[in-house]
């Protein structure tokens, strides 16, 4: 009769080193970033042609927080999230690719040049970045940040801004690289940040006095172009509107518009009982919205080129020869150097404030905290 024999000791204790590393592997991975992070992605956006129809009505409705500026990038809709970022199909509203962390929030989107850059916090700052393809949600590149929690994100071409009270850093959005920071000066606190064609343009106070300070430095280098005084009225009664071409500043009921070349005050508009205001810009002016109505200046001199009724702003759409003008209950394409009415369509229930851009026949509206699809 055979007797069983059991395996030598060492087996056993090979066995068991195994299993714990087994265990091991399995609690470190359930507790990374890899185990916490869900991607999808997508093909390229396949961009409807046409434009809206003579009258339109909502298709979908989506909330964000935090949204970028430009909501659409690369023919996607772009939504940031507690803890990530999605794209959805303007045609549609359905989600076409995303990007979240389980164990991170997410304190920043912004996007520009294809490039969807999300900002991370995972315990006290806001210290990790991400550049997605804004068209697929490809991971273009990841990198260690070091800002606020209370830092704003912003873009223009090439350039992302963050800011907070205490300065601002600006990343290169296709590269991943920090350009330069900037520190405010010791007894000042920044109220406002914006990054244009012009360069980064800062608002900051410095004591107790009723002057805050303009300055513009260029975006690539940091280097100072120029400072400026701004008196305003109440201690926070200053909000930068942008920097693209001309510097623009909203005090109390009125925009200022500074040169960008040395910071002269060129012209000055009035907000209207609102007293609200919105800039942007395109190759043949600057646009400002405010008091109910579209004012495209012109970028050397401050100048108004024209006027139109409007109830917001109209968003980036291609080169910028036609602008889709909100106007009450309808978008009205303009040519941006004279204003002229080329088309109209009448958009159910949109809502003022918006800033409406036009993809192929969907006309896409961003609000605070929401965006819209018409067709």
């Amino acid at each position: 009769m055979s007797r069983l024999r059991y395996p030598p000791a060492r087996v056993w204790v090979w066995t068991a080193a195994t299993l714990a590393l087994v265990v091991v592997a399995a609690l470190l991975w359930r507790g990374s970033d890899a185990a916490a992070t869900s991607s999808t992605t997508a093909r390229p956006a396949d961009v409807p042609s046409g434009a809206p129809a003579g009258a339109v009505s909502e298709a979908w409705s989506a909330t964000g927080d935090p949204l970028p500026e430009d909501v659409v990038e690369d023919g996607r809709v772009l939504l940031g999230s507690e803890h990530g970022v999605r794209a959805l199909d303007p045609a549609t509203g359905e989600e076409v690719w995303h990007y979240t962390r389980d164990n991170a929030w997410l304190c920043g989107l912004t996007a520009t040049d294809g490039i969807a850059v999300a900002v991370f916090r995972t315990e006290d700052r806001c210290d990790e970045a991400v550049g997605l393809d804004a068209g697929t949600g490809v991971r273009s590149w990841t990198r260690n940040v070091n800002l606020r929690a209370d830092a704003t994100l912003t873009s223009t071409s090439r350039i992302v801004l963050a800011h907070s009270p205490t300065g601002v850093v600006t990343l290169d959005p296709t590269g991943n690289n920090i350009r330069w920071r900037w520190a405010a000066p010791g007894g000042c606190r920044l109220l406002d940040a914006a990054a244009g064609d012009a360069g980064v343009a800062v608002l900051q106070r410095c004591g107790e006095g009723d002057t805050v300070q303009l300055r513009l430095a260029d975006g690539f280098d940091g280097d100072e172009h120029w400072v400026r005084d701004v008196v305003v009225g109440d201690r926070d009664d200053a909000v930068l509107l942008g920097a693209d071409r001309l510097v623009g500043v909203q005090t109390g009921d009125e925009v200022r518009l500074f040169g960008s070349a040395d910071g002269t005050q060129l012209t000055t508009l009035p907000t209207g009982p609102e007293r609200s205001a919105q800039q942007t810009s395109v190759p043949a002016a600057v646009l400002v919205s405010a008091g109910g109505r579209l004012t495209a200046l012109d970028p050397a001199s401050g100048q108004p080129l024209w006027e139109a009724p409007a109830s917001g702003l109209p968003g980036p759409d291609g080169e910028g020869a036609v602008l889709a003008v909100p106007d009450g209950d309808a978008v009205v394409s303009r040519e941006a150097a004279t204003g002229v009415e080329v088309a109209r369509s009448r958009v159910e229930d949109l809502p003022a404030g918006s800033t409406t851009t036009l993809v192929g026949p969907v006309v896409v509206a961003r609000l605070a905290d929401r965006v819209l699809g018409y067709r």
